[in-house]
């Protein structure tokens, strides 16, 4: 195949398309679109091309954003809206355009940033998926990072799951709050309750529900860090004698009869085949009338993959996988709760994103100093895809009730929901 000379602006202009309103200078001189466009790329190595080359798509342009190979001027959001659905649509004819205008050097195998994790088969060599071994490396490589990271991204709430915004106006703080609200109205939460807490996080939902309705809780996370954070704020709350925050995998807990179990973002991480297993433990855990709150990002339909690839499975969540809403409410009744509610906060997600966005972009030096500035691109380029996921209907985000009746059939529950909504 005979390589032809071309400029690497020209190179991004057949990427992008025409219509892009971006902008383009290159290491070799070049450059394309609009002087005055909103977004502007620029192209800072060859390694940029090696890594689109070889390993075309969203891996290919994470991997050479993450590198500092391809840098962004403007928003990142704006941005993924000109190059991600561009170059995921790119046809073979496209490719091979490419191939002969570059010419074969840019296929070669490029070393990829220090961030991204071993592939599914590489780390599927050293544990089986979804082992407690391999979860949680999977949760530490991830919640791990930085506590004061979090921090700058999340805000005074270190709420790291969607936000529920009361009106249009709200704050994200407000949001969360409404959120941890919602969940306990949900659950039915009344004083001198136990409640459960899997996949705690930073213990918001503990906090919340032991300070505003009189619970005691055990939170428990995989996460170290995690942990330690929010057992030190359980102290500083003052409310250590109702609540507990452990370092344990959700798997481990001894203790039955609870009046109400929440799981805030942990289906994600525990795999498409294990969903019945962990929702007939779960409701094992529960006593009679006792309700499971299940909020987890979900696929649109049951024909999506279970599985994450590319950019989210090699640099943000390692082995996560989601299911469609059907199949999780499938899981729970099979698991003998009956479902009694379920709603979807898509558009919150999204909003929720923005906000964090924008707190990263206003602590970049300070996140860059506290994670490096690999992990801050990662974070930047993840939070923007996925408000983006959201915005275009990609994901969406699912709150599903479920009440374990009595050996009647009675559910404790009133005959219309009394959570106010």
């Amino acid at each position: 195949m005979t390589q032809e000379n071309i400029t690497v602006g020209a190179v991004f202009e057949r990427l992008l398309g025409p219509r892009a309103q971006v902008s383009i200078t290159a290491y070799d001189g070049s450059s394309s679109g609009p002087a005055d466009a909103p977004v502007a790329f620029e192209v800072r190595s060859p390694l940029a091309l090696d890594y689109l080359m070889s390993s075309p798509g969203d891996l290919g342009l994470a991997r050479a954003y993450v590198a500092g190979a391809l840098e962004v001027t403007g928003d990142l959001y704006a941005a993924l809206h000109a190059l991600s659905a561009q170059v995921d649509q790119l046809t073979p004819a496209d490719r091979l355009w490419l191939l002969r205008k570059l010419g074969p050097r840019h296929l070669r195998v490029v070393k990829p940033p220090a961030e991204e994790h071993p592939s599914r088969f590489r780390r599927g060599l050293t544990a089986l998926r979804h082992s407690k071994e391999r979860d949680s490396e999977a949760i530490s490589s991830h919640y791990d990072v930085s506590n004061r990271f979090y921090e700058l991204v999340l805000g005074p709430s270190m709420a790291y799951t969607c936000a529920v915004f009361p009106h249009e106006g709200a704050s994200l703080e407000e949001a969360q709050a409404h959120k941890f609200d919602l969940v306990c109205k949900k659950l039915g939460l009344q004083p001198g309750m136990r409640l459960l807490d899997v996949g705690c996080g930073w213990g918001g939902m503990v906090a919340h529900a032991v300070r505003h309705y009189g619970v005691e809780a055990i939170g428990v996370t995989l996460s170290r860090e995690q942990a330690q954070w929010a057992q030190k704020n359980i102290v500083a709350l003052g409310i250590a004698d109702r609540a507990e925050i452990r370092h344990q995998d959700y798997r481990d807990v001894t203790e039955t009869g609870f009046d109400a179990i929440s799981s805030i973002g942990l289906t994600e991480h525990i795999g498409a085949r294990n969903v019945p297993g962990y929702f007939r433990f779960l409701a094992g855990k529960l006593k009679a009338h006792g309700r499971l709150l299940n909020h987890c990002i979900t696929n649109p339909d049951t024909s999506v993959a279970h599985r994450s690839r590319g950019f989210i499975d090699r640099y943000v969540f390692p082995d996560g996988e989601l299911e469609s809403p059907g199949e999780l409410m499938t899981a729970m009744h099979d698991a003998g709760l009956e479902v009694r509610h379920s709603e979807n906060f898509r558009e919150h997600y999204a909003k929720t994103l923005a906000e964090w966005c924008a707190n990263l972009d206003e602590h970049w030096d300070e996140a860059v100093a506290e994670a490096g500035a690999g992990r801050s691109r990662v974070w930047a380029l993840y939070l923007a895809a996925c408000r983006l996921a959201f915005e275009r209907r990609e994901i969406e985000l699912h709150h599903i009730l479920g009440v374990r009746t009595d050996s009647e059939g009675g559910m404790g529950m009133p005959l219309r929901p009394d959570w106010g909504v």
